[in-house]
């Protein structure tokens, strides 16, 4: 059984070489869910990274000292008033714990309080772990499909979450 100590915390500027980490050991990990490549971020430079971590949504679990898992909340262009969740990964190693849904819940927490009432996300057909994952957190399925901006064979699935406040 895996220990399940863990703080979830939004990321600071300090944290940009865990967030870089993460976030390229995730582009490794399964390259068909993310928005970017491994090639084009490992080329990000310091300066970079570190205004990601100061501009982006970011809330980390922390196990242990390291960074295990990460998720972003944010807006997006294509659907004004709305909340998104990007960039979810935890570790293979904690898989199976609850820091993916304490991340979620943190995520979701920061729409509450920002006003929205739904919180969505993209995930790839092919992703099935992630998809089934969703499902048990309560995301439906909204029925709209398309292809990811950086690669049109790999095919997108809207999902949302109704926020009760609770």
């Amino acid at each position: 059984m895996l220990r399940e100590d863990f703080n979830v915390r939004a990321a600071t500027k300090r944290d940009w070489r865990a967030l870089r980490d993460l976030r390229l050991e995730a582009l490794l990990d399964t390259p068909e869910a993310y928005g970017s490549t491994y090639e084009e971020s490992v080329r990000r430079s310091k300066a970079q990274w570190k205004q990601m971590a100061r501009a982006f949504n970011y809330y980390v679990a922390e196990r242990n000292g390291v960074l295990s898992g990460m998720a972003s909340g944010g807006l997006h262009d294509r659907y004004p008033d709305t909340a998104w969740l990007y960039g979810m990964y935890v570790k293979p190693e904690v898989r199976g714990t609850t820091m993916a849904t304490a991340l979620v819940r943190r995520v979701a927490r920061w729409a509450l309080e920002a006003g929205y009432t739904e919180l969505y996300l993209d995930v790839g057909v092919e992703v099935r772990r992630a998809r089934a994952f969703y499902t048990r957190e309560g995301f439906v399925d909204t029925g709209e499909r398309r292809s990811m901006s950086r690669d049109s064979s790999l095919e997108l699935i809207t999902m949302r979450l109704a926020l009760d406040g609770g």
